[in-house]
């Protein structure tokens, strides 16, 4: 007990600890820790194949990176500068202990009877094939074949779904262990392309018979590949309103490296596309508003304890970053700009990514370049904004008494298609507009208060804005309402 306590205190003793990552490339093959260096060595097409990285301390705690498992994988930690530039292999079985000297009877004797007890089992295997029409034959074909599938070596006859929560609730909650997101994603099989965008392209894929999406980032975006992936682990981020993380990975064929993030599949797409091709009912309205409120309410908030959650902004919210489900509510996607607050030392972890947020959706304070960066509350008053306007998308689909009008962006009949920052500026804060909302919303209730909620999301102060859980519980109360009436 005494030595694991020492084991878990070591990585805190060595704050700044240097480690080889052979994904480094921007900082010379090397990272920093607070956690341990991690040298692991996995046997991949029948070629072991070595990665060197740094594990971060809540990694650590979980303790899923510094096992190995007979045969498959052999994996060391670490707790001194550079000390996982090491060579590892896989166990080799060593071979029996030496034969004793056999007189040349007792030799002949162990090798005829063998090979005639093997003779006599081929005839009568033969003669049953052929009575039998070979059934055991295919039997043994199909036994043989069985082992080689990974989905059986993987997930034992579960789902994705079934596979996520147990490792997730059994281990730290963020996310699956590195060896099994490495085996899901290199048995994925490419199935259509699904999207393109700045980053790069995400296709549906096929694991198990189950739908992914996979996107993929071109070897360029590596920071933001990392970067999303990162935020994508963060212990207890799961919930029903973001989207599910399953893997990410790097696959190099040769000629370039392709840099994999795998998560759920919805095949209705994004929040964008849906509005394009349907109309919602006050019904639907409620629900999808109500499930972004609530993926951003649990993205905002901030869990203390010892499996605790960082609060986290997402710097990015429209519609295009929004997923429907088949249920017809929502999971918040694309959080490759995200930030993250350590309430502890108060700092921010905001990453050093080129892209920046979409500028139709930004915020008055960071079009106009006066956003506080070093308090957090103000990147979550950005987030509230951005969500105004993605209320706004969803209701102006919603048909008020037969009267339904084509979908559009926010600033549509202001800006050009792809406004410029100083575009966006001189509407949102010099003339100081904001979307049209309808006077045949008051007629209506659910949209009556959209437009109220959407008017408090806009102010120019953004202290004076609401914040996501207000909005959460507002609409809930709303939703309780339509069905009283119902």
């Amino acid at each position: 007990m005494l030595f694991i306590l020492l084991l878990r205190a070591l990585p805190r003793l060595n704050p700044c600890l240097k480690c080889v990552c052979q994904l480094c490339e921007h900082t010379n093959f090397t990272c920093q820790t607070e956690g341990a260096c991690w040298a692991s060595v996995m046997l991949t097409n029948g070629k072991e194949e070595v990665t060197k990285s740094c594990v971060s301390l809540p990694e650590l705690n979980a303790q899923v990176f510094c096992h190995s498992s007979k045969n498959i994988t052999k994996t060391e930690c670490c707790y001194t500068d550079f000390c996982n530039n090491i060579t590892l292999h896989l166990p080799i079985a060593s071979e029996s202990s030496r034969r004793p000297n056999l007189g040349p009877v007792v030799l002949t004797v162990i090798v005829t009877v063998p090979v005639c007890i093997l003779s006599i089992a081929v005839m009568l295997i033969v003669y049953t094939c052929q009575g039998r029409h070979c059934t055991f034959g295919k039997k043994k074909r199909q036994n043989i074949e069985e082992p080689l599938s990974e989905c059986n070596l993987v997930n034992s006859g579960k789902t994705l779904k079934d596979l996520i929560y147990d490792m997730t609730t059994s281990g730290s909650g963020s996310g699956l262990p590195l060896l099994v997101q490495r085996t899901i994603a290199r048995t994925i099989v490419l199935q259509e392309i699904v999207g393109k965008g700045r980053f790069g392209e995400v296709w549906r894929g096929k694991w198990c018979g189950e739908d992914v999406a996979v996107k993929i980032f071109s070897s360029r975006d590596e920071r933001s590949w990392f970067r999303e992936a990162e935020i994508y682990q963060t212990i207890m981020l799961r919930h029903e309103n973001i989207l599910g993380f399953i893997a990410a990975d790097n696959k190099d064929n040769g000629t370039w490296t392709q840099l994999w993030l795998v998560s759920e599949y919805h095949e209705q797409g994004s929040l964008f596309d849906y509005l394009n091709r349907n109309t919602v009912t006050i019904d639907s309205l409620i629900k999808l508003a109500l499930s972004i409120a609530s993926g951003l309410a649990h993205l905002h908030m901030e869990i203390v304890g010892t499996q605790g959650k960082p609060a986290i902004a997402h710097r990015d919210l429209k519609s295009k970053n929004i997923l429907v489900k088949k249920n017809e509510t929502c999971a918040i996607a694309d959080l490759g700009l995200a930030v993250r607050h350590d309430a502890v030392l108060n700092t921010i972890d905001i990453p050093q990514n080129p892209r920046v947020g979409t500028k139709r959706y930004m915020a008055p304070e960071i079009l106009d370049d006066v956003m506080n960066m070093s308090i957090f509350e103000s990147f979550k008053r950005a987030d509230i904004y951005s969500l105004g306007l993605v209320y706004w998308e969803i209701s102006r689909r919603c048909s008020i008494g037969g009267i339904i009008e084509e979908y559009q962006l926010p600033y549509y009949d202001v800006v050009p298609s792809d406004p410029s920052i100083e575009d966006m500026r001189r509407v949102v804060c010099e003339q100081k507009l904001r979307p049209n909302i309808p006077n045949q919303w008051q007629s209506c209730e659910a949209l009556r208060i959209m437009g109220r909620i959407m008017r408090e999301c806009w102010y120019a102060n953004g202290a004076a804005r609401l914040t996501a859980l207000r909005i959460k519980k507002t609409i809930s109360q709303l939703c309780v309402h339509e069905d009283s009436k119902a």
